[in-house]
């Protein structure tokens, strides 16, 4: 295993080796440039870094190429001539302990969550609720707890809906909640969620953090690949919800641990901007916490992106190593962003930063690394080291390998279907209604015929669901990321 004080970077013009301490890695990082400017391959060096020094990986492979780190590299041409120029790199061919997972488990291990662990707030956020729906998910969510029914799956929330439907007693001081038309328009939701293939992201066996943070045999952090490639296309939102969640889960369950030589794991978010699109505020704001808080359970971010406009400035502000690759401003627009980029360095006084933003090539970044003191160095324009791995994608006989031979082969491969919601439901609709279900059904009756009323109780109604809905989603907010996500534990 590789020396972990460094993060070793690559070299500036005069090939002084640049790196930044492997102790600040924590402190999260970016990685940005437009199109074409080589921004895989400097999330490919970074995460092999990270690696050889024993730091676990987690990382999204957009395009399918970056699974490449399974396999040794075969430098040619420019590649080979950099890695010449470099000699104190000690470059070596090599590959990396690579797991492979795919959310449809057809490139890679099935990966999983269940609904009561990603919790209400984030299923909303899923599903683009309204207000008053997110209320009534919340409601729904409240009543599962209490009837010991587990949500593993989107069948049983499901049923739990269509249960709640017919039974709205259940719900008790929150049945102003669940109307007709939130209840509707859930099931709508969840079944355009069903036809954009998303139903494979829940269930069980789920994932397991303890899996993410095992070492290699050879004492290297394992890389683990998330096949993104067919969900940011057909289903960004899943994608991006899924990322918020593991962030979440991670923030809940590592222990502090203070300052230490080197992270637990390295997150690197692809496609960042995703995260943020169309994001609740509460959510937002709750996520530029975690991603402050997150860094003393050693966990380091790393958004890539094309742009750091693409994030919010409270993310931005704690982005601590910084690797800029090349921008283009065609519009006044885009040249006011490219000063906003180069402002956001360190000036170094032997160049113009934002120059050298546009007349940067393939490989080469504006790097801003934090010194020793955690504060920000002078901007450089450095050579990002070329990876050990191979740069371009694994053949399919290779994934295969690599899945063959993987430590959590079997673990994951085979779904379980215990019984949850959807079960236990099923079986209560054959039992016989007891005389308590008649007349709770007679009550029901009676609050569906309001419905009709466009009188001024039919108003007050309508303004008492309001009211409740605003409350409970104040609750939601207060509890976000208390319990983090308002989502239950495994059972």
């Amino acid at each position: 295993m590789a020396d972990s004080a460094q993060l070793l970077l690559g070299a500036d013009l005069d090939g002084t080796p640049v790196a930044q301490a492997m102790r600040l890695s924590n402190r999260h990082g970016l990685i940005a440039g437009a199109t074409g400017t080589g921004k895989t391959v400097t999330l490919q060096r970074l995460a092999e870094a990270f690696s050889d020094a024993g730091v676990a990986v987690f990382a999204a492979d957009i395009k399918g190429d970056l699974c490449g780190l399974g396999a040794p590299g075969q430098p040619t041409g420019k590649i080979a001539e950099r890695i010449a120029g470099m000699p104190w790199l000690g470059y070596r061919a090599k590959a990396c302990p690579v797991t492979l997972w795919d959310v449809h488990g057809e490139s890679g291990h099935p990966l999983r969550t269940t609904l009561s662990e990603m919790g209400p707030l984030l299923i909303g956020s899923l599903l683009e609720l309204t207000d008053s729906q997110q209320a009534a998910l919340y409601a729904a969510f409240k009543v599962a707890d209490r009837e010991g029914l587990l949500l593993l799956d989107l069948k049983d929330l499901k049923a739990l809906l269509n249960h709640l439907k017919d039974n709205p007693q259940l719900l008790g001081d929150d049945a102003a909640l669940m109307t007709t038309g939130s209840s509707q328009a859930l099931l709508r939701r969840l079944a355009t969620l069903e036809q954009q293939g998303a139903e494979a992201l829940f269930g069980e066996p789920a994932l397991q953090l303890e899996d993410l943070l095992q070492p290699d045999a050879d004492g290297r952090g394992r890389i683990h690949l998330l096949d993104a490639s067919r969900l940011v296309h057909e289903s960004p939102k899943v994608y991006a919800t899924f990322l918020l969640w593991l962030l979440a889960e991670l923030f809940e369950q590592l222990p502090e641990r203070g300052d230490a030589d080197r992270p637990l794991l390295a997150l690197f978010f692809d496609e960042a901007h995703l995260l943020f699109a169309d994001t609740p505020k509460a959510l937002q704001d709750r996520l530029e916490q975690v991603v402050r808080l997150i860094r003393s359970k050693g966990v380091g971010v790393y958004f890539v992106t094309q742009s750091p406009s693409d994030l919010p400035d409270g993310i931005l502000a704690q982005l601590g190593l910084r690797l800029q690759h090349g921008l283009r401003a065609f519009t006044a627009k885009e040249q006011r962003s490219l000063k906003a980029v180069a402002d956001g360095f360190r000036p170094n006084p032997a160049f113009d930063t934002l120059t050298v933003l546009t007349e940067l090539g393939i490989g080469e970044a504006l790097v801003g690394t934090l010194q020793d003191k955690g504060t920000p160095a002078m901007v450089q324009r450095v050579l990002i080291a070329p990876p050990q791995s191979r740069i371009g994608p694994l053949t399919a006989a290779e994934r295969s390998a690599l899945l063959a031979s993987s430590p959590l082969r079997g673990r994951y491969d085979k779904p379980i279907d215990r019984e949850s919601a959807y079960e236990i439901l099923s079986a209560r609709r054959l039992q016989p209604p007891t005389e308590e279900a008649k007349a709770a059904a007679g009550d029901s009756l009676v609050d569906k015929a309001t419905e009709f009323l466009g009188t001024a109780a039919g108003q007050a109604i309508k303004s008492a669901v309001r009211q409740a809905a605003g409350q409970l989603g104040r609750q939601l907010v207060r509890g976000l990321m208390g319990s983090l996500l308002g989502g239950n534990k495994r059972r």
